[in-house]
């Protein structure tokens, strides 16, 4: 099985969780003399195994991530970098966005307000991360559907 795969499959059982955990929240109670829609023990028993599945998948993922080098660098450390590429670009976004909005005046006499940083400047940085972003992020990909999960 190839590591994408196994990614997407992580993300099923992922969902699939989180149906199970809603299916048993509504099947919680019922009124009594009534019947649940369904049997919270099976639906416990379906939990148990999609989390015993997860757990596998994961630390295979995980395996493989570690051993995996892509131009010197293993797997795990390019995606702890493309995390923090894209927590940084986000926050450069929002500031961006914070330092750029137009207030309005009324009056000649009303206070002015100005941007605390060079704008443009700023923009810049931000099209260089994302580039970068873009660039570690298709490396990823391409990793991904070429190798073999361990």
């Amino acid at each position: 099985m190839k590591l994408a795969n196994a990614l997407m499959e992580r993300a099923e059982l992922q969902t699939k969780i989180r149906q199970l955990k809603i299916r048993l929240m509504n099947n919680a109670q019922v009124q009594e003399g009534e019947r649940p829609a369904e049997d919270p023990a099976f639906l416990l028993k379906e939990l148990e195994a999609a989390y015993a599945a997860l757990e596998t998948l994961i630390a295979r993922i995980n395996r493989t991530n570690s051993e995996t080098t892509v131009k010197g660098e293993t797997l795990t450390a390019l995606l702890a970098r493309r995390d923090c590429l894209e927590g940084k670009n986000d926050a450069l976004r929002e500031f961006s966005g914070a330092a750029s909005a137009l207030v309005s005046r009324r009056t000649v006499g009303e206070i002015k307000i100005r941007s605390t940083v060079d704008v443009p400047a700023l923009q810049k940085e931000i099209d260089r991360l994302s580039k970068q972003l873009r660039e570690l992020d298709a490396l990823i990909q391409e990793t991904n559907w070429t190798t073999e999960l361990l």
